[in-house]
């Protein structure tokens, strides 16, 4: 092995490996139990963030341990066409070129993004692969592959035929840049500074006005009515009569409805049917026409004032606030914090909007899938999700599925010219089936993204046809995904799963959480806040970035990172390797193990570790099973880290460098290469490439049938726990001597003492049991904590000049006569302790000035206030050891 970890060279070469032995391709001609999942499709205008990193590696860490647990696995990769965000891409290229897709034309302008696709779909694809991801590249596909649009268009005429799908006049969510419809779950909501506007609506009759507060005063030019609530005493008697709609001078009527709040503004207000989804509801009960007055591109048209036609929606507002103001017809505006709906591709404000959509009625969709939540048939980790998933369905909405855009799965419907029948096919007609006319245009739009997405886990396996692969591996097993397409996807997915197949297409959802800055931010690059996860693979290799994401990520709850994050990873790499290292480099040739020691021949460190051990592979499995995999590399990192190398590897050395008792050698290096191996089997699903690369140089230089079970560990098999080995007894007092070894080492750091200088010890035990424990142990803890020599017993005298702690109820006293200069040491501690006191003071200054806590960003107030502890707890530990000498 090298003397350093180098990840480099070594990720490369293993995932080539893995490729060239097809080791992650699933048999579908497999007699193993199964386990199943499919990628959540990244688009394919995507690279690689820390989100993606985050998600597939937790899907990366089941499936390869689904592998070694025995199951044939199938991990199906893909990505997704976007049609939104794809097509703008590539109309800014054409931006570029002083073109735009309507110079180019519909068919040509497809050519070009499928271009477009063919060179860029690459770059997601092969960080994935950097990333480590044993995925199924032989069965990849694409959501506009031909096989997923049959399935499109499938499921499209299947839903049409059983009346579950409709067109209409609705109110749907518009971005007017993207030239598009938007579901509701598309346009995002952010909190903004506005105005809210008291604008005074003359009556008709003259005898006075009624006063009306808006946020958006451009759509007042489409008002059909105003709206009071029935119980409202202050406008009961103005029901039923009339206002003349200023600037407009359109006579509209005021209502009555129960929708209207009477503490928002005045509580009268203004119905604009065409532009606000309530005001649509609003003029549904009482027959009101909507007036549309503005353009696809939030441009003002319509019967409206020619003064206000062709202004930009928000420089309209800005006149008409004007023109009221010069009429004396603004009451009061006011600054007001409220929600604005935002394109999710572009962040352009969403303006309700009043057209002919496609939708897809929901509620009998849904009503299974709500079943399945509430039967628990499928199961959310966390549980906290099941109630938001359940929330929503109940009161779901129908599903916006047309997009007016060119990039997509054009909506399989055409409309016949002579006598205006709708024709919904599978295939493209070429003859009306009605009057036998061949003059037939196709619907313009083009499904929403999800609307394939929605079938990815069955149609990427070949449905509708009944394929080997479809029988063998669906439905899939468990879904991982980001909480934010709860409803995007996964609910959708539950949905079509049941309706298409007539079965769940996966029962265990596992919900990661969001990741963010250490300011709490969701990192983005707008933000200038994001991490590039290639990055920190350049710097640390992709296993440090993998396995510092679990360490940080509870399951279900938001990651915070920055760039030191990646230390954890970067240093456990590092540490094992050289662990791995020191361990092989005692064994000067090929060695072949048949079994562990018996037991006779294990001492007291033995039986600790191996019941460390057993304990660590039962508590692991626990957590895989139920997707804690924050747990489990915490589990793993503990006895990895502490139990395996920094203790049991040293308390070993003596014997694997000694050359008198063969047996006592053998022994100590079967022992050190059975937890080496199964901690190896334990991390691979986290860090693959360093773990391939530990065990290729374990097969080299050891036979062990019982551990060393494949040529690739990615094919080895989980370790299984062993009861018998189990010993708390023993962990207890091995327990006890490490945390007294612990406290000697604290005081000797506390107190300055040269690491070459050995001191003595006294330990005032507090039970029989715990002198026994200790004196059996005495010569580890003089090796350990570098003493000369250590006292124990029940009744022993505190030494005159000594540093002291309690562990378990036991007295440790270490000796300081002769290690350190009594004198000296006070007036090191005296200066010391002035110092951090005149820190403390300067920083309590600081905190307190209004200058500095009222400019200072969050996190700098936030790291002085850390800062601030961390001085006051040196202070009490200074403190402490002073009085100890005196």
């Amino acid at each position: 092995m090298e003397k350093q970890y180098d990840p480099k060279g070594i990720e490369n070469k293993w995932h080539d490996a893995w490729t060239e032995n097809k080791l992650f391709v699933a048999d579908e001609k497999t007699t193993k139990p199964v386990y199943s999942v499919v990628i959540p499709p990244p688009n394919v205008t995507g690279i690689l963030h820390m989100g993606h990193a985050l998600n597939n590696t937790v899907q990366d860490i089941i499936v390869r341990h689904k592998r070694m647990s025995g199951c044939e696995v199938l991990w199906v990769v893909g990505t997704d066409h976007a049609g939104i965000a794809t097509q703008n891409v590539v109309e800014r290229q054409l931006a570029k070129e002083k073109l735009t897709r309507h110079d180019l034309g519909r068919e040509k302008f497809v050519e070009r993004v499928w271009e477009w696709k063919t060179q860029y779909h690459a770059t997601i694809t092969s960080q994935l692969k950097r990333l480590g991801t044993s995925v199924d590249w032989s069965r990849e596909r694409f959501t506009m592959d031909e096989g997923l649009s049959a399935a499109v268009r499938k499921v499209f005429v299947s839903l049409y035929n059983d009346d579950l799908i409709y067109r209409g006049k609705y109110i749907i969510n518009w971005c007017p840049r993207c030239r598009t419809a938007l579901s509701d779950e598309e346009a995002e909501h952010k909190d903004s500074k506005g105005k809210l506007y008291h604008f005074k609506y003359p009556l008709a009759d003259g005898s006075g006005h009624v006063t009306v507060a808006t946020t958006r005063p451009e759509t007042m030019l489409g008002d059909t009515a105003v709206a009071v609530n029935p119980t409202d005493d202050r406008y009961r008697y103005l029901i039923g009569s009339h206002i003349m709609l200023p600037l407009v001078n359109r006579k509209i009527p005021i209502i009555a409805d129960d929708f209207v709040d009477k503490s928002f503004g005045t509580g009268a207000v203004k119905v604009t049917p065409a532009h606000d989804p309530n005001d649509y509801a609003i003029a549904q009960r009482h027959y009101l026409k909507p007036i549309i007055i503005m353009d696809e591109g939030a441009t003002m048209t319509g019967p409206i004032p020619d003064k206000y036609k062709g202004l930009d929606r928000f420089a309209c507002r800005k006149e008409i606030v004007a023109d009221l103001t010069a009429l004396g017809l603004v009451d009061t505006i006011e600054d007001h914090d409220h929600a604005v709906g935002q394109c999710y591709r572009c962040s352009t404000v969403v303006e309700p909007y009043y057209s002919d959509q496609w939708f897809v009625k929901m509620a009998p969709l849904a009503a299974k899938a709500l079943a399945a939540a509430k039967k628990n048939t499928i199961t959310f980790y966390p549980e906290r999700y099941k109630k938001t998933y359940t929330d929503w369905m109940e009161n779901i909405r129908d599903w916006c599925i047309s997009r007016q855009i060119w990039w997509g799965h054009r909506i399989p419907v055409w409309y016949c010219d002579e006598c205006k029948a709708v024709i919904v096919s599978e295939t493209d007609p070429t003859i009306c089936t009605h009057c036998d006319s061949t003059k037939l245009r196709q619907d313009n739009d083009v499904l929403d993204t999800w609307f394939s997405s929605w079938l990815w886990p069955f149609s990427t396996m070949g449905w509708p046809q009944h394929t080997d692969l479809y029988k063998k591996f669906y439905p899939t097993t468990s879904l991982t995904t980001a909480p934010e397409i709860l409803f995007f996807w996964v609910a959708r997915m539950l949905m079509a799963g049941i309706y298409c197949t007539k079965q769940l297409p996966f029962t265990d959802i596992v919900l990661h959480g969001t990741v963010r800055d250490k300011s709490g931010r969701k990192m983005s690059k707008s933000l200038g806040n994001s991490i590039d996860p290639l990055d920190v693979i350049n710097v640390n290799g992709a296993d440090a970035l993998r396995f510092s994401l679990m360490m940080t990520t509870a399951q279900g709850a938001d990651v915070y990172l920055s760039p030191d994050t990646f230390e954890i990873g970067r240093n456990f790499c590092n540490k094992l390797w050289n662990a791995a290292r020191f361990v092989l480099g005692t064994i000067p040739e090929k060695v072949t193990i048949t079994a562990l020691p018996p037991v006779f021949r294990l001492d007291g460190a033995d039986i600790w570790m191996l019941s460390r051990l057993s304990k660590t592979i039962a508590a692991v499995e626990s957590a895989l099973q139920t997707y804690r995999h924050n747990e489990a590399a915490r589990l793993l990192y503990d006895c990895t880290w502490h139990d395996f190398c920094d203790w049991y590897v040293e308390l070993k050395k003596a014997d694997l460098y000694q050359t008198e008792d063969a047996e006592k050698q053998a022994d100590a290096r079967a022992l050190c290469i059975h937890v080496l191996g199964t901690l190896q089997k334990m991390l691979h699903p986290f860090m693959p490439f360093i773990i391939e690369e530990i065990w290729s140089h374990l097969r080299e230089k050891i036979t062990y049938n019982n551990l060393i079970d494949a040529q690739f560990i990615s094919c080895a098999s989980f370790p299984k726990s062993n009861k018998d080995q189990i010993n708390d007894a023993i962990e207890a007092e091995f327990t006890l001597v490490q945390n007294v070894i612990t406290a000697i080492r604290t005081m000797r750091a506390e107190n300055n003492i040269p690491p070459d200088k050995k001191g003595t010890a006294k330990i005032v035990t507090a039970t029989p049991s715990d002198l026994a424990s200790l004196t059996a142990h005495k010569a580890r803890i003089e090796h350990f904590a570098k003493l000369t020599s250590a006292t124990i017993g029940a009744d022993l005298v505190r030494p005159s000049f000594c540093a002291s702690s309690i562990v378990a109820g036991n007295q440790v006293f270490l000796e300081l006569e002769g290690l350190i200069d009594k004198q000296v040491e006070l007036e090191r501690l005296a200066k010391e302790i002035a110092r951090t006191q005149s820190l403390i003071e300067s920083t309590q200054k600081r905190l307190e000035s209004p200058a500095f806590t009222g400019k200072a960003p969050a996190e700098v107030v936030a790291k002085e206030e850390e800062k601030l502890c961390g001085l006051k707890s040196n202070l009490e530990k200074l403190n402490q050891s002073l009085a100890a000498l005196h």
